[in-house]
C-alpha cells in the first residue's frame, strides 16, 4: 500500500472570493509572520531601552584601541614611505600613501572625539580587512601567509564586533544635553 501525503489539502476557494483555510483553528502564514516580526521588534525595543548614551568624555576601550591603532598605522605608513620602503619591489605612490595617512588620522581623531561617522568608517575598514584576510586565508600557499591572515582575523574581528554596540550608543539621543 502506498504512502499518503501528510499535507493538508485545501478545499477550493468559495465562490465569494474569501480565503478558505483547511482548519478553522489554523492561522494563515501572514499572521504567524506578523507575530514573529512583532516579537522581534519588541526584543529590539527592549535592548534599545537598556542602552544608555555615553557621558561627555566617556570612551569605551574598543574606541580607544581603534583610535590609537588608526593613528599608529597612519604614522607607520608615513615613516615607511619616507624611509623608502618598497611594496612588492616598487616604490609606493606618494598620493596613495598620503591619502591613506590622512584618512586614518581623520578616523583616529574622529573616533577619539566619539563621532559616529569616524567609528562607522573605521568599522567599514575593519570589515573589508577581515573579509580580505579570510579570502587570503583560503588562497594561502604557505604557512606564513595562513598565519598572517589568521592573525588579522583574530585581531580585527573582535574590534569590529565591539564597535557595533558602541555605534548604537553613539547615535542615541543625548538626554543630558537635550540633543
Amino acid at each position: 500500500m502506498g504512502q499518503r501525503s501528510r499535507k493538508r489539502r485545501r478545499d477550493p476557494a468559495p465562490k465569494d472570493g474569501a480565503p478558505n483555510h483547511a482548519a478553522p483553528n489554523e492561522t494563515p502564514p501572514e499572521d504567524g509572520m506578523a507575530r514573529g516580526y512583532a516579537r522581534s521588534r519588541a526584543r529590539d525595543d527592549a535592548v534599545r531601552a537598556e542602552l544608555q548614551p555615553f557621558a561627555p568624555g566617556e570612551r569605551p576601550l574598543a574606541v580607544k584601541i581603534c583610535a590609537v591603532l588608526a593613528a599608529v598605522i597612519a604614522i607607520a605608513n608615513l615613516v615607511l614611505f619616507l624611509a623608502g620602503w618598497e611594496v612588492r619591489g616598487q616604490d609606493p605612490n606618494l598620493g596613495g600613501a598620503l591619502a591613506l595617512c590622512v584618512v586614518l588620522l581623520a578616523a583616529s581623531v574622529g573616533m577619539w572625539r566619539m563621532k559616529y561617522w569616524a567609528v562607522l568608517g573605521f568599522e567599514v575598514l575593519l570589515g573589508v580587512l577581515v573579509i580580505s584576510a579570510a579570502l587570503s586565508l583560503m588562497l594561502a600557499s604557505n604557512l606564513r601567509g595562513a598565519l598572517l591572515s589568521l592573525a588579522v582575523i583574530v585581531l580585527a574581528g573582535p574590534l569590529f564586533w565591539l564597535l557595533i554596540r558602541v555605534m548604537a550608543r553613539i547615535q542615541m539621543p543625548d538626554r543630558h544635553r537635550g540633543r
